[in-house]
């Protein structure tokens, strides 16, 4: 399962921030670390050299003042004479001001297997007069090697055709996998290479390679990992930790992801409807049609309880999305499986947003043999199926276990083991005294993240000194991205790490809940976004409306007549003023995807009034042919109103 945002490895909803700007999504399962040790720790190559960096073009947009490069790193430090490979990265430097520089914060995104250069500007702007440092991990879209696998990403595109996923289609899925890390391997990549501890080094290394005496560290769901490796084993470094969507190290993520997702439907107050909705569609999977994400041509997928649970987990990393999500629950327990349209067509966006190659050479390696994928649980999520899959034939092994700055005393403990825990940049591992403390860490909890859960982060914090944990209502995954409340804690953290006051409320949800039964449900807004032709209906009744009441008050001035036409015109267009600010009134506009206010309804018996006192008028004697128009228009509103868009 995906961390950071809003998908999994095959199932991914957009995500956007407060303003609906789209945004990349950062997932990736993480977890505790194997507790055998078939590989080992990750100390410097004999001979490396000092890290370096080389400048490059960006290959994104970013703001003026930013510079781009790689840092340039063994591939293997554990192994004597491992090739060079390039990470890329970004600097932003903060215009020049009076008095003391703050310390500059080094950024990255989750995954595995995400980008990162693409937040830089976000970045700067959430946190302007401090010098903001974007990292990528080695391995991913703006690194080099690129460990892409669409070999992957092909066959799990092919498991939707049928519900699932069973052992059948999972021999067709390690057949292409097995192709993904042949091509890799022919191209001379060592994926023992690119797991967490190598990722932790490249951010310590980074930091020498820069000259910064000392920095912040930012992660987000899976990049907490490395973030929190790289504060242990860089203390003197590291001034301040912020973990964003922390899943703790000790947690098994995929076994307990089943249960993660139950509590937060309980926390939803839909549990039992829930649990309904996964029974019915296991006994009757569902069908959409759907775009395939990587041609773009069309695609059916057929859906049982377990894959839309599946959707429904990653479409709670998104907090506009989760406000509807109690009114979905409960239109699909009901049998309304075509409300779930909108997540499916953006299901397929998760494919091509990250780098499949590391995704699964970090969870192969880091994630997945701490779990035994019990098959009893229920729902028993996709991305589980597929990962164990391909990990299993892949057959990478386990990484060893390592204490992070989580870890009560792994600072001190790191910090005089030195060289002998893979401590890679200059200085890091000298001078550093046993006693040692753990710098200030802040985390960061969305009230309802599925994937994350803020009660485990939030224990984890409890234990360690130091460290405080901040939860967020009503918010889901990758909380900064979507939370101002979230932002402002972030940047009062860091100026003052010591502080307690609170920079905002973060008990103030952004969102209200739409309860069951609190909207008329229908996918037909979501059908006209897709194909606005149906508009047509209500336009052309609105501008009827508009000219026959004009011409009705005309003929009232003249003394001709035309009361009640008059009051037709007035009546329609009524319907339209109130509908539009019906809608308008919406809090949160995500909800029309699945239902529309029930005023509608009402609204509609305006129509019928319209239409009635339009066919009196278009049936009185010697009438004008066009007075029929109007009553024409009207029946084609009430049949549109009532026989498509609320049917």
């Amino acid at each position: 399962m995906l961390l950071g945002g809003s998908g999994s490895a095959a199932l991914a909803a957009p995500a956007r921030d407060e303003a609906g700007t789209v945004r990349t999504t950062a997932h990736g399962a993480v977890g505790a670390h194997a507790a055998a040790a078939s590989a080992p720790m990750v100390p410097r190559a004999t001979g490396a050299a000092e890290p370096s960096v080389e400048e490059r073009p960006c290959p994104v947009a970013v703001p003026s003042g930013t510079t781009c490069g790689y840092l340039l790193v063994p591939e293997r430090r554990d192994v004597p004479n491992s090739r060079t490979i390039k990470v890329g990265y970004a600097v932003h430097r903060a215009p020049e001001a009076s008095g003391q520089p703050a310390d500059p914060v080094v950024y990255m995104s989750g995954g595995p297997g995400s980008a990162s250069l693409q937040l830089t500007g976000f970045l700067t702007q959430m946190l302007p007069g401090r010098d903001v440092v974007v990292l990528e991990q080695r391995g991913g879209r703006y690194s080099e090697p690129r460990l892409s696998c669409p070999e992957i990403a092909r066959g799990i595109v092919d498991t939707l055709r049928g519900p699932g996923p069973g052992a059948a289609e999972n021999v067709p899925l390690a057949r292409q996998a097995l192709a993904c890390q042949s091509r890799l391997e022919a191209e001379q990549v060592d994926l023992r290479g690119y797991r967490t501890t190598e990722i932790a080094a490249d951010v310590v290394d980074l930091r020498a390679a820069l000259g910064y005496p000392g920095w912040h560290l930012f992660g987000v769901s899976y990049s907490t990992r490395p973030m929190l490796l790289a504060a242990a084993r860089d203390p003197e470094g590291t001034r301040g930790v912020v973990l964003d969507s922390l899943l703790p190290a000790r947690a098994h993520w995929y076994d307990e992801a089943s249960a993660a997702l139950s509590a937060t439907m309980t926390k939803l107050g839909i549990a039992a409807r829930f649990d309904a909705m996964v029974k019915a569609l296991n006994a009757r999977p569902a069908t959409y049609e759907t775009r395939d994400p990587l041609t773009r041509e069309r695609l059916t997928v057929r859906l049982n309880g377990d894959d839309v649970a599946t959707i429904l987990a990653e479409a709670l990393h998104e907090t506009d999305v989760i406000p509807i999500v109690p009114a979905l629950v409960d239109g699909l327990a009901a049998g309304r499986t075509e409300l779930l349209q909108p997540l499916v067509d953006a299901a397929g966006d998760g494919l091509t947003s990250h780098e499949w190659g590391l995704y699964y050479a970090v969870q192969c390696q880091d994630e997945v043999p701490d779990n035994t994928f019990p098959e009893s649980r229920s729902p028993r999520l996709f991305t589980g199926v597929v990962d164990a899959a391909v990990c299993d034939a892949w057959g990478l092994p386990a990484a060893r276990a390592e204490a992070d700055a989580l870890t009560p005393g792994a600072t001190a403990t790191l910090a005089s083991a030195g060289g002998e825990t893979g401590g890679t940049a200059t200085g890091s591992t000298e001078g550093m005294a046993a006693g040692s403390t753990a710098p200030p860490i802040l985390v960061l909890g969305g009230g309802y993240d599925p994937t994350t859960p803020p009660e485990a982060a939030r224990e984890a914090v409890s234990a360690v000194p130091g460290a405080r944990f901040a939860g967020f209502a009503g918010t889901g995954h990758a909380v900064f991205l979507s939370n101002g409340c979230a932002r402002r804690t972030i940047a009062a953290f860091l100026d003052d790490p010591a502080a307690t006051a609170r920079a905002c409320d973060p008990g103030a949800a952004p969102h209200a809940l739409v309860r069951p039964g609190d909207l008329a449900l229908t996918s037909s807004v979501y059908r006209l976004l897709r194909s606005p032709i149906p508009l047509a209906v209500p336009a052309a009744f609105l501008l009827v409306s508009v000219v026959q009441l004009l011409a009705a008050l005309v003929s009232l001035i003249r003394r001709r007549g035309g009361g009640l036409s008059a009051l037709a015109g007035l009546a329609g267009v009524a319907l339209c003023g109130l509908s539009a600010l019906s809608l308008s009134a919406m809090e949160d506009w995500t909800a029309l995807a699945i239902g529309v206010p029930h005023a509608l309804a009402w609204y509609g018996l305006l129509a019928l009034v319209s239409t009635g006192l339009s066919i009196v008028e278009a049936f009185r004697l010697n009438a004008a042919a066009a007075r029929i128009v109007p009553a024409l228009t009207g029946l084609a509103l009430i049949a549109w109103l009532y026989g498509w868009l609320l049917a």
